[in-house]
């Protein structure tokens, strides 16, 4: 029910069941604390139904962490142990949305030691770029400042995790410039490649966050963003078409024969990431 935002309905079923008897008190105790929050967080839904509570979008973003907290509070109150069995899913489980999910609720738990058993974790050599960054993110949400080192092949890398970006609008504009110029090339040439370009391109900027490579992106010039731009269309129209047609791509771009090198480094750097991505689709 409240996934789908009827917390009318939820709110319903929790006064149903306070008046129940025969359950564990630490039930009641639960369902209260969760029908005063939703009385609070959602006071038309407690009133009128969920048609007259619909969540304002300005608001929307707050009480869905709000609710993230409640429960992942709510969790840790039941099981002490629950803080350690998030961090041990998220450090010995390959990454998949349970592993994002995880780290999600490790953001709203305070105290356990968490904070130095991530950082310590997270500057090992065996963890995926990827998770790397969702854990900088985690971090920073439960307030941690400092700077982490990080290994990425023969790359040690330097973050500050106060600078970590938590929304896609956080990141330099150089980032969303190359989508941008995709965008462009995809309305004229194939319309429903930008939205595959989009998923790859933000996980492939998260996997490279800090790095050598994401710095030199941030200092160049616009043809080096066009470069960037032309590999990654030219990486999801090969995958989505199964056919190398690379001149026609480097031609939309302005991509000459002397930045073919850069080119090629940079659709080489899309396929690798896509081939060792750990994340379970």
């Amino acid at each position: 029910m409240l996934e789908s935002e009827r917390y009318g309905e939820a709110m319903e079923l929790l006064r149903f069941l306070l008046q129940c008897q025969g359950q564990e008190e630490r039930n009641y105790e639960e369902w209260r604390s969760l029908l005063e929050w939703l009385e609070t967080a959602f006071p038309y839904a407690s009133q009128n139904g969920d048609a007259e509570g619909t969540v304002h979008p300005e608001d929307e973003d707050l009480r869905e962490e709000d609710m993230a907290r409640f429960l992942a509070k709510s969790k840790m109150n039941e099981d002490a142990g629950y803080p350690k069995k998030l961090l041990q899913r998220v450090m010995n489980e390959p990454l998949s949305e349970a592993t994002i999910l995880a780290l999600e609720q490790l953001s709203y738990l305070e105290g356990g030691g968490v904070d130095e058993e991530l950082t310590t974790w997270l500057q090992g050599d065996n963890v995926h770029p990827l998770l790397q960054f969702r854990t900088l993110q985690t971090l920073k949400r439960r307030g941690m400042q400092g700077t982490v080192k990080l290994i990425r092949g023969h790359e040690t890398v330097l973050v500050e995790i106060e600078s970590v970006p938590l929304q896609t609008e956080d990141f330099p504009p150089e980032v969303s410039h190359v989508l941008e110029r995709v965008a462009e090339q995809a309305e004229v040439h194939e319309p429903t490649l930008y939205y595959f370009a989009q998923e790859l391109w933000g996980q492939f900027i998260m996997s490279i966050y800090g790095s050598d490579e994401y710095r030199k992106l941030l200092e160049g010039e616009d043809v080096l963003l066009d470069i960037w731009a032309g590999a990654l269309h030219q990486f999801v129209s090969e995958s989505l078409n199964g056919s190398r047609q690379e001149e026609e791509t480097r031609g939309m771009y302005g991509i000459t024969d002397g930045m073919r090198f850069q080119f090629e480094g940079a659709y080489r750097a899309l396929k690798g990431f896509v081939k060792t991505s750990l994340l379970d689709k």
